[in-house]
């Protein structure tokens, strides 16, 4: 009996895990790229394509107080964002794309952009790509 639970256990799992594929991991760095070069070259249909609707965007900066705040931006605001703000010349990009975690339908994945480093979380939805989530963290202004 318990050998028959067991078969059934691992049967379960089996059905349950998923292989990531060479597509996956193909579409996470283009969704990731959609999302930095849109930015940098003002590309609005580039940036919503690599965006979820629901999109946080978000950053905590301490005020000379020493009081943590929270910038929020949705989808919305950083498509408009990336329409508004000059180009970017290609001698100032940065872009260091490393996926760090992946798992059935979500993946962590870090930019080193120009001035600052993201930490995207992309969700497989309806069958493509897309960022939930933004955190990001300026980079310190050399002196």
């Amino acid at each position: 009996m318990k050998a028959w639970l067991v078969s059934l256990a691992l049967v379960g799992l089996a059905r349950g895990a998923r292989a990531q594929s060479a597509a996956d991991s193909a579409a996470i760095r283009t969704t990731a790229l959609d999302y930095i070069d849109g930015w940098y070259t003002n590309d609005a249909a580039r940036m919503e394509r690599a965006l979820h609707p629901h999109l946080a965007k978000r950053l905590v900066y301490v005020d000379s107080s020493g009081h943590s705040h929270l910038v929020d931006l949705t989808a919305l605001e950083l498509v408009q964002g990336t329409k508004a703000h000059p180009p970017v010349a290609p001698a100032d990009r940065r872009e260091e794309i490393t996926v760090l975690s992946l798992f059935g339908n979500a993946a962590v994945v870090r930019i080193d952009a120009s001035t600052w480093v993201d930490f995207l979380e992309e969700i497989k939805w309806n069958g493509r790509w897309v960022i939930i989530n933004v955190v990001w963290e300026n980079r310190p202004k050399a002196s």
